[in-house]
């Protein structure tokens, strides 16, 4: 593959593929949750590793669309296993997080005796890879821990309590933390909890946005056929599981149709709540007034993200949406996209001017703002265009390169790094 054209027209990015500052380093990166390349951040990841002169294999789970068990993408060397479908409860979390700690582990020797690591960069969820480590660390392996999700608040968003599996996520954080040569956050938020909860030094912690590769994300013509016949389209790309709050989208959806506005709303993503909110839309009415795609290919996703007029974020208020950095919000901006969401932190750090903010969890303030944005075409145009230039000048991932590369030069020993 020509890496040139591979970094061409990112600027950052171009730096380091032609410096190389990791030629010579062998990387691990173990992502549990998704399949790459479809995780888009890890796969990311991946390729500025790459360009910056390091070998990288990964450790993921089969998914839709990437079954094969070994794969070689872009000169990065995938190894999948399979895992059981859709854990639910605390027995199915420990049959799932006890067959992936296996096979990790054992796709972790065979690399080890195969092509080699010097460090294995963990990506939770959950807080449990940092076992597979250990062991490796014995022999002088680095390891960095990538904080994707704050796990014991996670745990509290879905089951609505703390208590005995509360406290073993907290524990399960600390350990992670504590074993971390190097920590990458995905926010100020997170970075936050790695120095107070994980007791990290500020100097090993790295702020590494989930920027999105403008580059890729492509505005394509409108496709007439995703609005249904209808004047309006609201989009939405995102997880669809029970923390998301499409419940409460659904709920505004209602709202809107009940004072006889001519709005489709467009759902892409799958996840365990997807049949459940089909039926709760069916049983509001709404199943001619929502579409939910399912997981779909980027082509889907970029010809309703050019469509949509507005773009929603539902996600509950709660401690780990908060703190959370959502990738979609980032994307909306990508596409020039007015945004609405609920108050939180992290979503107003990323979108600013380009979203409005409803009240927390309250379906009729965001279909208020969803209207208000409908019947305003000239503030849509306004918060679109600085949301895209808010991602081009500082969230997007050429923006990120130089973090990365810093945090692996510094989980080196400091007798190793580079002056």
């Amino acid at each position: 593959m020509n890496m040139a054209a591979e970094v061409e027209g990112s600027p950052r990015l171009e730096a380091v593929a032609a410096a190389r500052p990791l030629e010579g380093r062998r990387v691990l990166i173990i992502v549990e949750n998704l399949p790459l390349p479809f995780d888009r951040r890890v796969w990311q990841e991946c390729k500025t590793l790459r360009a910056a002169g390091a070998e990288v294999s990964v450790i993921c789970p089969t998914g839709k669309g990437f079954e094969a068990r070994y794969e070689e993408i872009e000169g990065i060397r995938i190894h999948r296993h399979s895992l059981p479908l859709d854990a639910a409860g605390a027995s199915g979390y420990l049959l799932e997080y006890g067959a992936a700690l296996f096979h990790e582990f054992r796709l972790a020797l065979k690399v080890a005796f195969g092509r080699g690591f010097d460090t294995i960069q963990a990506c939770n969820p959950p807080d449990l890879i940092f076992l597979v480590a250990l062991p490796f660390k014995l022999f002088g392996k680095r390891f960095i821990f990538d904080h994707h999700d704050i796990n014991p608040e996670l745990y509290e968003a879905k089951f609505n309590r703390r208590g005995f599996f509360w406290k073993l996520m907290v524990l399960f954080e600390k350990l992670t933390f504590r074993a971390a040569h190097v920590v990458i956050s995905t926010n100020e938020s997170y970075r936050e909890i790695a120095l107070t909860r994980g007791g990290k030094r500020a100097e090993d912690v790295f702020v590494v946005r989930s920027g999105p590769d403008i580059g890729k994300l492509k505005v394509v013509p409108e496709n007439a056929e995703w609005r249904n016949g209808r004047a309006e389209m609201v989009g939405y790309v995102g997880v669809m599981g029970d923390q998301e709050g499409i419940d409460l989208l659904l709920e505004a959806a209602g709202e809107l149709k009940r004072r006889g506005r001519d709005v489709q709303f467009v759902l892409v993503g799958g996840g365990p709540a997807l049949e459940g909110l089909k039926r709760q839309a069916e049983d509001m009415g709404l199943a001619d007034h929502v579409t939910f795609t399912g997981r779909a290919p980027d082509e889907v996703l970029f010809e309703v993200l050019s469509t949509a007029d507005v773009c929603v974020n539902p996600d509950r208020v709660n401690p780990m949406n908060d703190k959370s950095t959502m990738n979609k919000i980032l994307e909306y901006m990508a596409f020039s996209k007015p945004i609405v969401q609920f108050e939180v932190t992290e979503g107003r750090y990323s979108a600013q001017e380009a979203s409005l903010y409803a009240r927390a969890n309250d379906p009729v303030d965001m279909a208020d703002k969803i209207a208000a944005l409908l019947d305003d075409p000239e503030m849509r145009r306004t918060m679109g265009e600085y949301g895209r230039a808010r991602v081009v000048s500082e969230l997007s991932w050429d923006h990120q390169v130089d973090t990365l590369v810093a945090a692996y030069q510094r989980a080196l020993p400091a007798s190793r790094r580079r002056p």
